[in-house]
């Protein structure tokens, strides 16, 4: 596509926005995956240079749009950024990109890698573009931000990494992309009048699968051989904590979720994937049986192995955090929540009884058990307190009276 729109004789040429449209379109054809109607409108909206805010439904192709944003900025010569809120997802969508456009014009910068840094094409968390824009603003060499999850935006502690951008980066064009934004009539008004440009609103989507939701009251185990029996896996079990996933996966190993067919066809994908020891080993005997585990404590290595071989449809069960959800390319027909309660730092727990999370149990538990720690009493102690002082005044001042009147 790249070397249609831009000749290898001739690689200053600017194509005109036209060309750009019909070369992707076509493209996207050639994939088996033609444009839907709003990904059409958005690709339109986007070569006419004017901000768009994708507010459509999951599994309706915001990738898409992502990567018409990234194709318009790389053919007229400008750098663009995707920003998404984990590692793994950045790390997912660089390798997509580099498959796409090339390794020589995609890098990733994380909190912890920098790779070809000075690529045209720029995958890294919010965190990263929201500290460059700080310390470069408008003279940052920025064309075009593409935002994923924009909903983290009204997040209380990641928030700001999703405004600055939209603060210090006017002369960049915005494609914000989120499945749960709301109404966007501020985010149209705000960018309008800041930057001058136009702004577009992509949200008339039709959902492209329709959503069966299901109370059940029965042990995990038979309702995930009842799913896979139904054809409804991959089931993805969510859990609030890594070691609670890790846990549920290695408890499901006594119940039979993949045939022979299917375990002798994962041993054939795993082919000589080395696996290292602790994690790695109990990783290896889960694979094996259908099972996967998926959380951002796992190692890239493992996390992408486990997610190959999801897309692939080897995996009956997947057992994870809820960091699956925020948006990584992994087809699943079924998810069971484990819990409606999530302790997010503050409250998320019934009033009468605070949930601390499972790993601060134990750490709390020490700090109680210091022998340092001197913990203060509820008013009801105070009060039995302040009782028995009393009452130790009126027997100590009684006292002498009593030996008085006893004599020599």
């Amino acid at each position: 596509m790249l070397d249609a729109l831009i000749p290898a004789d001739d690689p200053e040429r600017v194509p005109e926005p036209e060309e750009v449209y019909l070369a992707f379109s076509s493209w996207a054809e050639t994939t088996g995956r033609p444009l839907y109607p709003h990904q059409d409108e958005a690709l339109s909206e986007i070569l006419e240079d004017r901000h768009v805010i994708a507010a459509t439904p999951t599994g309706s192709g915001k990738s898409m749009i992502a990567l018409a944003a990234h194709t318009a900025s790389l053919a007229r010569g400008g750098r663009s950024y995707y920003t998404a809120p984990l590692k793994a997802l950045v790390s997912e969508k660089f390798f997509e990109l580099v498959r796409l456009f090339g390794a020589d014009n995609v890098g990733m910068v994380t909190g912890d890698t920098s790779i070809n840094a000075a690529a045209p094409i720029i995958c890294c968390t919010a965190e990263i573009l929201a500290n460059q824009s700080l310390r470069e603003g408008e003279d940052m060499d920025v064309d075009c931000v593409i935002m994923d999850e924009f909903h983290y935006y009204a997040d209380p502690q990641r928030g700001w990494a999703w405004q600055v951008p939209l603060l210090e980066l006017p002369q960049a064009q915005m494609v914000l992309l989120s499945a749960t934004l709301g109404d966007v009539s501020f985010f149209v008004r705000d960018l309008r009048e800041r930057t001058g440009r136009e702004v577009a609103v992509v949200d008339d989507a039709v959902r492209p699968v329709p959503l069966e939701m299901e109370y059940v009251v029965e042990p995990i185990g038979e309702l995930l051989q009842r799913l896979v029996g139904q054809d409804k896996a991959p089931v993805y079990v969510v859990h609030f904590s890594q070691k609670e996933a890790v846990e549920r996966a290695t408890s499901l190993l006594s119940v039979d979720l993949a045939s022979k067919s299917r375990k002798a066809e994962i041993v054939k994908a795993l082919g000589d994937f080395r696996f290292g020891g602790g994690f790695g080993a109990t990783l290896s005997r889960l694979l094996r049986a259908g099972i996967g585990v998926h959380h951002a404590g796992m190692l890239p290595r493992y996390r992408r192995l486990v997610e190959r071989l999801a897309r692939e449809g080897l995996l009956s069960v997947i057992c994870g955090t809820d960091t699956l959800g925020v948006g990584i390319n992994v087809p699943i027909r079924s998810v069971v929540m484990t819990s409606l309660v999530k302790f997010d730092g503050s409250k998320g727990a019934p009033p009468h009884r605070p949930r601390v999370p499972p790993d601060r149990r134990e750490s709390r538990a020490r700090r109680l058990r210091h022998p340092r720690l001197r913990l203060r009493p509820g008013p009801r102690a105070r009060h039995q307190e302040r009782q028995g002082a009393g009452q130790g005044r009126r027997r100590r001042a009684q006292a002498p009276q009593d030996r008085a009147q006893e004599g020599p």
